[in-house]
């Protein structure tokens, strides 16, 4: 079982593009939560949401590959292209079949599939544009990328929820660890669509001003859009080129709690199981645990047992714990990607970033939460955590490039355990 290396990072946010504007961002505690500008709001009792803005496809690609994409698609391939140029790859060198793309997503072309509705169920099947079809699909945005590069290799989209991105970091490499790729282009996407939009309102979720992850007077999440892009390099291909990793890719945690289509399990079991996994996966201990970038949603049932479930693995550990939901807001499918940026720009950098508009501890949520401040510490091993609706639990570790052992990855003993707090 090889080693994985994550070597370029690109970025489309509301914060920013690229991962030093946005990472820039995030250290600074800013909102990236707006009006939403991109469908009509004022039959709806919301109107923020963490919206992309200022994003011209044909900054990043020709007019030709823009007419064939949608939204989320061309959020897809900007950020491919922004990390291939921060891992120093060029076309050529990503182009074959030893290079694998996977992609995470809950909707893909949401907007696509808005315009199709509307037009069906407002005016029949005949306003409906057959021009718009072959633009939607969720099939079509690894496609899409591949074809950016000319990768020839596995192409993959996994529809995991707000989980999708670790699944697709998780799965991409084990592609490499088990030698049917030497490089993978993986990460999540996802927009903001009124349909969607409209649903986490009728389902009382959202908050009407700010995010508040694990705090008392927390009033629900706040939806966001965007796209996160690795380039995950195999041991053998960093070596060869001379690269220098930005972290490395440790085990990961998959669960599903199987408790309910929207609230997670009382007890926290599909999480509890997701991260013991993922740290025994990275042939590690609680101990070992530096940081965690939280789900942290900033709902009342997700934080608090969330909360429970970190208390339950690391005891009363003051283990540093942040949500960068509070500034990007829930960007659904795209979340663990997003937030897998900022988990190695801190192991880069050793300053993690603040969980803002923090105001009010809640005794249901005893985490030591990063409140409002970037805190520098000395961190060698993150978790990132991503707890969806439907139970889906998906939890990946990332480490400095050398702190983890020899057989990282390697699926554990179902009847192990990781120590610690029980």
């Amino acid at each position: 079982m090889g080693r994985v290396f994550i070597t370029g990072m690109g970025v489309v946010s509301s914060l920013g593009f690229g991962r030093k504007p946005y990472w820039e961002a995030l250290v600074e505690g800013r909102s990236g939560i707006s009006e939403v500008s991109l469908f009509d709001t004022s039959n709806l009792p919301r109107n923020l949401g963490g919206e992309v803005k200022g994003f011209v496809a044909t900054d990043y690609m020709s007019e030709q590959e823009a007419r064939r994409m949608g939204r989320c698609s061309a959020f897809s391939v900007a950020a491919a292209r922004m990390a291939a140029e921060d891992a120093g790859l060029t076309e050529k060198e990503l182009g074959g079949e030893r290079t694998a793309v996977v992609v995470g997503t809950t909707m893909g072309e949401a907007n696509v599939l808005g315009e199709l509705q509307q037009a069906w169920i407002h005016e029949g099947t005949g306003a409906v544009r057959p021009a718009k079809l072959p633009r939607y699909g969720t099939t079509l945005l690894p496609i899409h990328v591949a074809r950016a590069f000319g990768a020839s290799g596995m192409v993959q989209t996994l529809p995991a929820a707000c989980a999708a991105g670790n699944y697709a970091i998780g799965f991409a490499a084990d592609q490499i660890r088990s030698g049917r790729a030497d490089v993978a282009i993986t990460g999540a996407v996802e927009i903001i669509e009124k349909l969607e939009y409209a649903g986490f309102v009728r389902l009382g979720a959202m908050s009407p001003d700010l995010c508040q992850p694990f705090d008392r007077n927390r009033k629900g999440l706040i939806l966001g859009e965007g796209s996160t892009m690795l380039i995950l390099e195999s041991e053998e291909a960093v070596v060869r080129r001379g690269a220098t990793p930005l972290a490395e890719v440790g085990g990961y945690g998959l669960a599903c709690d199987a408790h309910h289509i929207t609230r997670p399990h009382p007890e926290g079991e599909g999480s509890i199981s997701a991260m013991r996994q993922a740290i025994r996966a990275s042939g590690l201990t609680v101990d070992d645990i530096d940081h965690i970038n939280a789900h942290g949603t900033g709902t009342a049932a997700n934080d608090a047992i969330e909360a429970k479930v970190i208390h339950e693995i690391f005891g009363d550990r003051a283990l540093p714990v942040t949500s960068i939901k509070s500034m990007i807001g829930h960007c659904m499918g795209a979340s663990s990607a997003m937030e897998s940026v900022a988990c190695v720009m801190t192991l880069q950098t050793g300053i993690i970033p603040p969980t803002i508009n923090y105001e009010t501890p809640d005794p249901d949520c005893p985490v030591h939460v990063v409140a409002n401040e970037k805190r520098e510490a000395k961190v060698d091993v993150v978790l990132n955590n991503a707890l969806a609706f439907g139970g889906y639990d998906a939890v990946v570790c990332f480490a400095n490039p050398g702190r983890l052992p020899e057989g990282t990855g390697e699926a554990p003993d179902a009847e192990s355990d990781v120590g610690g707090a029980q």
